[in-house]
């Protein structure tokens, strides 16, 4: 791998996609420090808001939500509003709902804007508005959104008293429509500022910004964005909690890109082996993650299909043959039949695919996808962690493509494409760029998901995904030994204030093996178990930082191996293992109890045999070195790293502990024989792994949870009825 840059240096294949200004390389970012080196762009910067090192610098987020509003909004006293046209529509009654829960503590009124009759969209968000905010908030929420209607010609009166200050469309994709629409709002509303929700128009077909969410819309976080540099409204999304992602002013960007081109293999596998739609989604699901003909039926097929079609359709006359639509999504984009038949018509009878179907399935699939994906990496279409993290957070798939591709590696990457070429030649023609494979070496492919900084003393790990992984571990000792060649002894290891908004543990998908092969799961309990230990042993000082809501499982099991953790005041910490069931296999089971007092054993027993979460601030001296707001949080973490103030470091239990309880009052019953069986066996695993000095005890808390996941309980629980679904095909 080659070495790092310094901070906001630009690099091939790392700049920030914008719109028609071309690449923007970290605008607005703040300096850190002038001796500051990155291992790769940090993702943030992509947004002009610099890097997680200087925000642990600052002892503040790089924006103040307050200040946004009112450059986007307008001051106080005369506070404008975001219109939200189509907002009956999926997407925009969606996005009515989690801008509008954001927005109305500022005072922004949302006016919901479509034709009359239109199906009434946000009425159908009022059940899950309530269960996330109480039924008072949520007639709040829906009290603050503004419902007019328009005839498609004309702007309401009523509009003009509302202000609008910024405008959301989110019409049906026909591009004349839409600029009409633009023209409109425009000539009525001078200066106002405009994004297009569309799923496949470039931002200079257009005329206006993109901002192109994902589904499911009233929670998925991620909005693809198109400007030519970073505006204040992305980085307002960013500060309300949501994930903008810049890429590049390209046709169907990154997601669509994806997202219809694993559809249309799947067509292609149809119309190739008259394999029906089910049985194709069951073996995509297998390969990748997502159901796409299942997800297009729970969009709503007609509307799925023709977003899918319009964006295959466009992206074959501007690429070719790769991305025509089959015969198959013509029809349905126009008749809105559903991919699955009704369950009474589904066949009883399923069948296996022989080892050569099943590798000719493979290329059919990862042949074109893995093609799509060159042809967005040679166009530069985002910063590489965004093109993969795309893939995983709004693509259903388990591992981000170029996860997938790096591991295989450029040779087997271009044979499964040239292999697909012989199945499908006229897709050689064009759009195949397997020049863009060759630098897999660098930071920019080799650090998709961790991410380090260093000002010369302090170094940060930032993680982007919310899930520990094998890709995960690999990265994180990667960058450890980045920063040990580099002299940094004092580390700070946290998310990365952008794609990951939460730790909410290890990656199950990675557990399948363990189900069937005990050395399977013993590499995972030994392997990631080693990694988190370098935290305490390999750096003078190590500081976890929890900023997001929750914090649990292997990920708050790597963090607590920091000498210290902070934490947020509002984040809650716990280990869900026992619910899966699984036992953690981190060394939650011990090493804890090696640095907390006595007194506090039982709270922690009662955290991995119930499950049940416990608030940072209530977990402060036995678990929790720091609980405070951000800003406090950042500055106290930020102290304990360079040693300039903090409460003094917990110690560590080298020897064994004696009289750990075995159980603990208050616990609810068990629910089910498979919590009971998790409960016995992480109770085993404690009582053991304690029994033993900290030298012996990785290795034995190691085997007992591989047993464990190797046995019928954890295959009878959720870790395996998950695996059953994705590999019984």
């Amino acid at each position: 791998m080659s070495g790092a840059t310094k901070k906001g240096a630009g690099a091939e294949g790392r700049g920030t996609p914008g719109g028609a200004g071309g690449a923007v390389r970290g605008a607005g970012a703040t300096t850190v420090a002038a001796a500051a080196a990155t291992l790769r762009q940090p993702t943030l910067e992509t947004l002009g808001l610099g890097g997680a090192l200087g925000i642990f610098r600052r002892g503040a987020l790089p924006v103040d939500r307050d200040a946004l509003v009112e450059r986007v909004f307008g001051p106080k006293a005369d506070r404008g509003s975001l219109v939200i046209s189509g907002a009956s529509g999926i997407v925009g009654a969606g996005k009515t709902m989690q801008l509008g829960s954001r927005l109305e503590p500022f005072g922004v009124r949302v006016v919901a804007l479509d034709f009359p009759g239109a199906p009434d969209g946000i009425g159908r968000q009022w059940p899950g508005l309530a269960q996330a905010f109480g039924r008072e908030g949520a007639a709040r929420i829906m009290g603050n959104v503004v419902r007019l209607t328009y005839d498609g010609r004309r702007l309401p009166e009523e509009l003009k008293a509302l202000k609008p200050r910024f405008l959301l469309e989110a019409i049906p994709e026909v591009l004349e429509v839409k600029r009409a629409h633009y023209k409109l709002f425009r000539e009525t509303f001078p200066g106002i500022e405009i994004r297009s929700v569309t799923s496949g128009f470039p931002s200079k077909e257009l005329g206006v910004g993109i901002a192109h969410p994902a589904f499911p819309h009233e929670i998925n976080k991620v909005w693809e964005v198109v400007e030519a540099g970073p505006s204040a409204a992305t980085q307002l999304l960013w500060a309300l909690g949501l994930i903008p992602i810049p890429v590049s002013d390209d046709w169907s960007f990154v997601l669509d890109v994806l997202f219809c081109g694993v559809t249309l293999a799947g067509l292609r596998v149809h119309r190739a082996t008259n394999l029906p739609f089910w049985k194709a989604d069951k073996l995509i699901r297998r390969l990748l993650g997502p159901n796409p003909f299942r997800a297009h039926d729970a969009i709503g097929a007609k509307g799925a299909d023709f977003l899918t079609w319009s964006c295959l359709h466009h992206l074959s006359a501007r690429y070719g043959e790769l991305f025509t639509p089959t015969p198959e999504l013509i029809e349905r984009k126009d008749t809105g039949q559903p991919w699955y038949p009704p369950d009474h018509f589904r066949p009883l009878v399923d069948w296996s695919l022989t080892p050569a179907e099943h590798e000719g399935f493979r290329v059919r699939v990862m042949g074109p996808v893995f093609q799509m994906t060159s042809l967005m990496l040679h166009e530069r279409r985002a910063h590489l962690s965004h093109l993969n993290a795309i893939g995983e957070l709004c693509a259903q798939f388990r591992r981000g493509v170029l996860a997938v591709m790096r591991e295989l590696g450029p040779k087997a990457v271009r044979e499964t494409v040239e292999a697909y070429h012989r199945l499908h030649p006229a897709a050689a023609a064009s759009a195949w760029h397997p020049d863009a494979l060759e630098r897999m070496d660098t930071p920019e492919w080799q650090q998709l998901y961790v991410n380090a900084e260093h000002d010369g003393e302090v170094g940060v790990v930032t993680l982007s995904r919310e899930s520990w992984s094998w890709d995960v571990d690999r990265e994180m000792n990667r960058a450890l030994d980045w920063l040990l060649a580099g002299g940094i002894r004092r580390v700070i290891v946290s998310g990365d204030f952008h794609l990951s908004t939460q730790m909410v543990g290890a990656d199950t998908a990675d557990f399948f093996g363990a189900l069937e092969k005990l050395e399977a799961g013993l590499a995972i309990t030994n392997g990631w178990s080693r990694t988190a230990r370098r935290l305490w042993s390999d750096f003078e000082v190590s500081v976890g930082f929890v900023g997001g809501k929750r914090c649990m499982g292997g990920m708050l099991e790597t963090l607590m191996h920091c000498h210290f953790l902070v934490a947020v005041d509002d984040a809650r910490l716990g280990w869900p293992e026992v619910t899966l069931p699984v036992v953690p296999g981190m060394e939650g089971c011990h090493w804890p109890f090696r640095r907390a007092p006595r007194d506090a054993w039982p709270r922690l027993l009662h955290l991995l045999l119930s499950g049940v979460p416990v608030h940072a601030t209530e977990a402060v001296g036995w678990l929790v070195d720091s609980a405070a707001p951000m800003s406090d949080a950042l500055k106290a973490a930020w102290g304990l790293a360079t040693g300039a103030h903090g409460p003094p470091k917990r110690g560590l239990e080298s020897g064994a502990l004696l009289a750990v309880p075995a159980d603990v009052a208050g616990l609810a019953p068990a629910d089910g024989p498979g919590i009971e069986a998790g409960r016995a066996a992480i109770a085993r695993c404690v009582a053991q792994s304690c029994a033993v000095p900290v030298a012996d005890a990785l290795a034995l808390q190691a085997r007992l949870a591989a047993e464990f996941l190797n046995s019928k309980a954890c295959r009878d629980g959720r870790v395996g009825a998950e695996y059953a679904r994705t590999t019984a095909v």
